[in-house]
């Protein structure tokens, strides 16, 4: 394989495309968690990776391609966390973390990365199937009675298999973590940010969707818990504005140094024994344990 040693002064390599957006992307990053107050050692280890990376001799794509993931968190400065991101500029062109960052991940900009979906028609799958991620998506177009207006079987048919195949190559670079975090854990970092949220103590950010005017009205917070690294943000999709419940819904994303990324949506639950009470989705059963025998650590 190519060698991927960085010279000692940033900038000396060649001047490879894909080089240079990743650097340019991993130090907007920087400049973004910066601004919003994340870890500084975090902060520093993005801004080390764009200088390695803009630094290389060898461009980023033929490395990927030719070791993947491991192969980039060799390069020096470069981590397992920074490798997948890497890994999803070199095969996609895009980064979604930062997107988080910059307040403009929104499904239709996703479903647009779709071969042969355009803003009309993503704005339908949107709508008419009620889903926000590429995931949500495939779900719904393998439904039995599923329909699309202005879409015949078989284009539906096409559909299906290029979402299949934008999948595979994103499940390829995007890893989940091994485990995740207790519950207890999480519903304490929900209640941090909703604290904060409250008291208008945490940073702001100008969500892409929803948002008119432009105006930085949604509050984000970085924090860490142990091993694990959390972006809390309040739920800024159509279902939570259709319903009133964006300053309920706190969606939770979380990774270790490991690397791998996943998230939880912790909502006030409305019925049965929780009701009233913080809950994780999907994670129920273990918020029952939580409730009934709390942790002594909590805060």
């Amino acid at each position: 394989m190519a060698s991927t040693t960085a010279p000692s002064q940033p900038g000396c390599g060649q001047a490879f495309p894909i080089n240079l957006l990743a650097a340019e992307r991993l130090r907007e990053a920087a400049e973004l968690l910066a601004h919003q107050d994340d870890n500084p050692y975090r902060v520093a280890a993005f801004r080390r990776a764009a200088d390695a990376v803009a630094a290389l001799d060898t461009d980023l794509g033929a490395i990927f391609a030719e070791g993947g993931i491991d192969a980039l968190d060799r390069i020096p400065g470069v981590g397992p966390r920074i490798a997948a991101a890497l890994a999803e500029l070199a095969r996609t062109g895009r980064w979604i973390y930062l997107e988080r960052l910059r307040g403009s991940a929104g499904p239709l900009d996703v479903f647009c990365s779709i071969p042969g979906v355009g803003p009309a028609l993503a704005k339908r799958l949107h709508e008419s199937l009620h889903v926000e991620t590429l995931e949500q998506l495939e779900a719904a177009l393998h439904e039995k009675d599923v329909r699309v207006p202005g879409i015949g079987v078989r284009r539906l048919a096409l559909l299906r298999a290029a979402v299949g195949q934008m999948l595979a190559r994103v499940r390829a670079v995007r890893t989940r973590p091994a485990d995740e975090p207790d519950v207890a854990m999480l519903l304490d970092v929900d209640r941090e940010y909703r604290t904060r949220a409250a008291a208008k103590t945490l940073r702001t950010i100008a969500p892409k969707r929803f948002n008119p005017r432009g105006e930085a009205w949604l509050p984000i917070l970085h924090t860490d818990r142990g091993k694990w690294h959390f972006t809390a943000l309040y739920s800024n999709t159509a279902r939570a504005h259709e319903i009133d419940k964006v300053e309920d819904w706190v969606v939770l994303y979380f990774h270790s140094d490991a690397g791998g990324e996943a998230q939880r949506t912790v909502v006030t639950e409305t019925r049965g024994a929780l009701a009233g009470k913080r809950v994780v989705r999907g994670r129920e059963s273990d918020c029952y344990a939580v409730y009934e025998h709390p942790r002594a650590d909590a805060r």
